[in-house]
């Protein structure tokens, strides 16, 4: 009995010591194992730390305004702060501007131009097409910085060492700004000055002074490696860069979506910018001599924009709360400040092993204070300011048509004019991503409701309303045959007629109409009293200004005041008829039943002495000639062919149209992404 008691209390103790080591493992597990937020916060090195061999390939990416005047210098200290960093450094400029071409030609290939990005009428680049052109860059970190904020050397070691993290990762840094710089950078490049020629020795010297930081938005700089991730789950919206609210978004998407380690460096990354004292603008990117007040809707719209998609729209970022970046006796550390929390990380080469340890609430005395110093106002604490707001009053552009037409009109005082209806808005971006590819930017968009109108001015385009046209055109398939069809037709007419009353001569060109060539020199080249038009006469063979073949969707009026009695008569006659204005064309200016026609091709109005051209069918084919649509590669049919531009006509409904033209390849916009589809042609090459 005794022995079986024994034996009992042994299996009790077996059991007990058990349980105890279970627990003891349990709590060394709470204690000891880092949870998955401590994990992302403390992230691991990578072998590059052990033997470290070639420092990492950086692209500076960044948008520039022309190089004029104070503004210019300012660029110009800071992109060549830029290249004084490392060799290894790139700088790619996003900007059509000749001034930025040339800037960027006095140095060698490490500087280029990309101007194949999405930008707005007055020269604003688009922030995602921005993003979604550096992915086309070969290079280990990408950073994006504003172009007139100087970068000192810290910044390097800062990428070194983030370039050897193994968590993908992205870092913001906010920089100070200064009305005076008691310093220059020398002519080699390579080194600071004082402003009697002596050598800045240390960093801390440069910011001896106080200085304040910016805001967390105006002056932001990202860097991330390019790894495997993305930034962010979901799409980028279409933010206009440097105009607010387009930074915030990107980090709190990557904050919200947890594929990356997010931190601010803001401690490890010194720089900075001037600020104009006598010229001080927050409106820092863009070619166009517009005014402040004048791209007021810039801002407005990004807000808008950031109050619609996205993490940002229902809470706010607290930059507070991020982890941060230090370095302390050399070593660089990250800080968790709402959470009390130092993660030093310690690489060691045998066997690729790691050790990171977590001081909680027990620091030393010293590190405490700094840490807590770090908790302290400043930086990218403040960014209530950048908060996106919903717009309930409509969004306006605040240009008349007449301002519109003097910013647009190219230096014949011609512009190209569409119109066009919510239902058509991916054609009519096709349309236009077409021309910009053409370099055809004196185009004008007469929006036929408020849908297309807000849709345009998000995506940066010269749009004026029509206030007369119908109001049924959003919610019908509103296609040729229909009356929807007829009566945006006339609308058509009318502004065409406006606009030549105001001095402008006028390409008129529907969003079905696919541009392969600019037909304006062409159209040039018939003089005065000539309007020149599209037919759409199908048969090969024969007349082509046979009765009610004159397509009223292409067209070039100058002008003159021949064009403009001929163009009050067909105004006139298409008011007071039941159908489209394409017959009131035809009937007015060749007569019912083609009696004003001349040869095979030609009309003579009698009572204006208009002379009418219809354009020549193999350069300007309507949709149903030669059977070009049916071909298996539209495009080289018409490229053989020698077309300026081919209508994607004489077909009936929308969604068929639509079909034909994105099936053929004759197609220019990625509706997911909101962005033209660009071919890479680069200035310069890296």
């Amino acid at each position: 009995m005794k022995a079986f008691q024994v034996g009992v209390w042994s299996l009790w103790s077996i059991w007990l010591c058990g349980l105890a080591l279970f627990c003891l493992s349990l709590y060394a597990t709470q204690c000891f194992l880092p949870s998955l937020k401590d994990q992302i916060m403390r992230p691991k090195l990578s072998q590059r730390d052990a033997g470290v061999s070639e420092p990492p390939r950086i692209i500076i990416f960044s948008a520039p305004r022309p190089f004029t005047g104070s503004v210019g210098a300012r660029q110009s200290l800071a992109i060549r702060s830029w290249l004084a960093l490392s060799p290894q450094i790139a700088v790619v400029l996003f900007s059509k501007d000749p001034s930025v071409v040339s800037f960027a030609g006095a140095f060698d290939s490490r500087v280029l131009v990309e101007p194949n990005i999405d930008f707005t009428f007055l020269g604003t680049p688009f922030f995602h097409s921005m993003m979604a052109r550096s992915r086309s860059f070969s290079s280990d970190i990408s950073v994006l910085v504003d172009p007139e904020t100087i970068v000192l050397p810290d910044f390097i070691s800062t990428m070194n060492y983030a370039y050897k993290l193994d968590h993908d990762w992205l870092l913001v840094a906010s920089s100070r700004n200064v009305s005076d710089l008691p310093f220059y950078l020398d002519e080699d490049g390579k080194h600071w000055r004082r402003e009697n020629g002596k050598l800045m020795t240390t960093q801390e010297e440069i910011f001896g002074q106080s200085w304040q930081s910016t805001t967390c938005e105006g002056k932001l700089l990202m860097a991330w490696n390019n790894k495997d991730l993305p930034l962010h789950s979901g799409v980028l919206p279409p933010f206009l860069y440097g105009r607010g609210v387009h930074s915030s978004w990107v980090v709190s998407e990557a904050l919200s979506s947890e594929l990356r380690f997010v931190f601010d460096a803001s401690w490890t990354i010194s720089s900075f910018y001037l600020v104009d004292q006598e010229h001080q603008t927050d409106w820092n990117v863009g070619g166009s001599n517009a005014s402040n007040f004048e791209r007021s809707w810039e801002y407005a719209g990004n807000s808008h924009i950031g109050a619609l998609y996205g993490s940002l729209s229902y809470h706010e970022i607290n930059y507070h709360s991020l982890v941060k970046l230090l370095k302390c006796d050399g070593q660089y550390i990250f800080v968790n400040t709402t959470e009390n929390i130092v993660c030093p990380t310690v690489y060691q080469s045998a066997g690729r092993l790691w050790k990171g340890w977590i001081l909680r609430f027990g620091w030393k005395k010293n590190t405490l204070a700094w840490a807590e110093g770090v908790k302290s106002p400043g930086q990218l604490s403040d960014c209530s300011q950048m908060v996106p707001t919903k717009h309930t009053k409509p969004l306006d552009l605040p240009f008349s048509l007449e301002t519109l037409l003097s910013f647009n009109a190219d230096k014949n005082n011609t512009i190209v004019l569409t119109a066009a209806g919510y239902s058509y808005k991916d054609m009519l971006m096709s349309w236009v991503c077409r021309l910009r590819q053409l370099q055809v930017t004196n185009f004008i968009i007469c929006a036929l409701d408020q849908e297309i109108y807000e849709f345009a001015v998000l995506q940066g385009l010269p749009v004026f309303r029509d206030p007369l046209a119908p109001s049924e055109i959003s919610f019908s398939d509103c296609h040729f045959g229909t009356k929807c069809f007829q009566k945006v037709t006339k609308v058509k007419s009318r502004m065409v007629l406006k606009i030549l009353m105001m001095g402008y001569n006028v390409l008129l060109s529907d969003a079905d109409v696919y541009w392969f060539r600019n037909p304006l020199p062409l159209l040039y080249s018939f003089g005065p009293a000539v309007l020149a038009a599209q037919s759409d006469e199908f048969n090969k063979t024969g007349p082509i200004n046979l009765p009610r073949r004159l397509n009223s969707g292409f067209y070039f009026a100058r002008s003159d005041g021949s064009t403009i009695d001929a163009m009050k008569k067909v105004v006139a006659h298409a008011a007071t008829s039941d159908l489209s204005e394409q017959p009131s064309f035809y009937d007015t200016l060749c007569g019912e039943g083609g009696s004003n026609r001349v040869g095979d091709d030609r009309c003579l109005e009698p009572e204006t002495n208009l002379s009418v051209h219809f354009l020549d069918r193999d350069l300007f084919p309507n949709g149903a000639y030669l059977d070009l649509w049916q071909r298996k590669k539209v495009r080289a049919a018409c490229v053989k062919q020698g077309c300026f531009v081919l209508h994607n006509n004489w077909i009936r409904g929308r969604l068929k149209k639509l079909e034909r033209q994105v099936l053929s390849g004759l197609w220019e916009y990625d509706t997911s992404t909101r962005m033209c589809q660009h071919h890479s042609k680069l200035v310069k090459k890296v």
